[in-house]
């Protein structure tokens, strides 16, 4: 067994990378790239796009040393019978979900606004979790997947921070899970919540995860991707 070790807050986040996945939640073209649904809500979508970078490191970082990676994208099927009416009528956006965009129909999957960014599409191999929720677990086979593969530790990365990334480490917590959010490697449109989010996971001794950056986890990432050669 090998065990990595990475600074974090509230103290060093320990791993071992058989059992351990990068998570890569809702990397989105209708949430992070200009005129999607994100855009319609009247966002500032720059702030997730600065996110896409430093994951692209990470991620390649990831696939080099062999760990486990999954993608997710929260959308519903075309006919919307996934979406409760709540979740479709929250809000006043210039597009609802399932109305026709500029990227298609709003997170309806299958459509080209539904799918991950260019720079970090998954690659054969790389399981996509599509989701219904908020939560990377509501509605999927996640929790299923992960324990067919006896992994026990998550590194967490995507969008939004206290949104669907923050439900995600919950249900993990819950689950047994060890997470390890990757700060530069999430975002929110809102930096306040984005920081009060963080704040949450490390919040009384770790009571959700750790937080971590790229920059700590990288160099662990590179010596094991050269020992295994």
């Amino acid at each position: 067994m090998t065990v990595l070790e990475v600074a974090a807050q509230p103290w060093p986040y320990r791993f071992d990378p058989a059992l351990t996945a990068l998570v890569i939640i809702d990397m989105q073209r209708d949430f992070v790239l200009p005129g999607g649904f994100g855009s319609s809500l009247g966002n500032d979508v720059s702030l997730l796009g600065a996110v896409i970078e430093p994951l692209r490191r990470v991620l390649e970082a990831a696939r080099a040393a062999d760990l486990a990676v999954l993608h997710t994208r929260e959308g519903h099927l075309p006919d919307l019978s996934d979406c409760p009416p709540a979740k479709r009528e929250r809000g006043s956006p210039a597009l609802r979900i399932g109305d026709p965009g500029p990227m298609g129909r709003v997170l309806i999957r299958g459509e080209y606004g539904h799918d991950i960014v260019d720079e970090l599409a998954p690659l054969p191999g790389e399981r996509v979790i599509d989701k219904p929720g908020k939560g990377s677990f509501h509605g999927t086979d996640l929790d299923v997947l992960l324990a067919s593969r006896r992994i026990t530790s998550l590194i967490v990365t995507g969008v939004t921070t206290e949104v669907c990334v923050q439900t995600t480490v919950r249900e993990a917590n819950d689950r047994g899970y060890e997470c390890l959010v990757l700060a530069d490697c999430v975002g929110s449109y809102l930096p306040h919540l984005h920081e009060a989010a963080l704040d949450m996971i490390v919040a009384q001794g770790g009571i959700l995860g750790w937080v971590g950056t790229s920059g700590d986890l990288l160099p662990a990432l590179a010596t094991l991707a050269t020992v295994r050669g």
